[in-house]
């Protein structure tokens, strides 16, 4: 893993992979490795908060570990699994062979690390330097977020089959939340936090520069002011994110435009909007901002 001396250090190879940071967030980042405590980032959907786990892998040249949280996630799904199927298929071969190895070792070879199945998190533990992503953490449940703080404070899991296992290297971890729940104190505070907001015009610019630098800079500043004037207006059900201004962006370019016309805008308003309440205001706004 490459070594960080301070956050402009790290915000100079994030910008080498095309992720854009401001100087909070680069901050913030480098702590988080420095200090070995889990970031977890939170803001409006598609602000950068799960390509910030991606970009991180990249930069530091480490593995990317996912682990998407969703409703009744549980242990099997996110710590470790038994391959049921290889002991059950390991007994019958014992039987078959008439073996005489007495009932307790054979069920420690049944619970050996030969069978064991490495989910997300424990693989995260064995296989650091690694980036752990632990992705919409707020969809989770109460139980979910009780499995996750041994993991947190001691960078370890407790199988009773095995015994304890530790990160020989504590591996970066980053959670990300919509919002859609809090998200309990206790986890929290073994976190240090970021808001990753919407990116001003001149960042939003850098940002959809560096993703597509095969996009004209008129078309791009042209759309980008456009989305930085719904933001503002603020009357959408979902408020277009960096990553639809690059969907759009990539929309318009791809149709041979190096600048935006309206019946262009018009043609490809389903890279912005994903509602159809949505489409229809930005008919009229689109009619206003580009006939002049």
């Amino acid at each position: 893993m490459k070594e960080l001396t301070d956050p402009a250090a790290l915000a100079d190879l994030l910008e080498q992979v095309d992720y854009i940071a401001d100087e909070g967030l680069a901050t913030v980042g480098y702590l988080s490795i420095a200090l070995q405590r889990p970031l977890m980032v939170e803001g409006e959907p598609g602000t950068g908060k799960t390509a910030l786990a991606s970009a991180l892998a990249e930069c530091l040249g480490i593995p990317l570990i996912r682990l998407q949280c969703y409703e009744g996630i549980d242990a099997q799904q996110s710590l470790y699994d038994w391959d049921f199927a290889r002991q059950i298929l390991h007994l019958r071969t014992l039987e078959a062979a008439r073996s005489t190895v007495d009932a307790a070792d054979t069920e420690g070879i049944l619970y050996s690390e030969r069978f064991l199945l490495a989910r997300p998190i424990l693989r995260a533990l064995q296989e650091s330097p690694a980036v752990l992503l632990i992705d919409e953490i707020d969809r989770a449940d109460d139980e979910f977020e009780a499995l996750l703080l041994e993991v947190l404070s001691q960078y370890q899991v407790s199988i009773p089959e095995l015994g304890t296992i530790r990160a020989a290297t504590p591996p970066i971890v980053v959670l990300t939340s919509n919002r859609t729940r809090d998200v309990h104190d206790a986890l929290k505070r073994r976190c240090l936090y970021h808001w990753i907001d919407h990116p001003d015009l001149d960042r939003e610019v850098q940002i959809v520069r560096a993703r597509l630098p095969q996009v004209s800079d008129r078309l791009t500043r042209r759309v980008v002011e456009i989305v930085q004037h719904l933001r503002a207006e603020n009357r959408l059900i979902k408020l277009p994110g960096v990553a639809e201004t690059i969907d759009w962006a990539r929309a318009v370019h791809e149709l041979g435009r190096v600048d935006l016309d309206l019946d262009t805008a018009m043609m490809t308003l389903g890279a912005l909007s994903k509602y159809r309440e949505d489409t229809e205001h930005l008919r009229v706004v689109l009619a206003e901002q580009l006939s002049r």
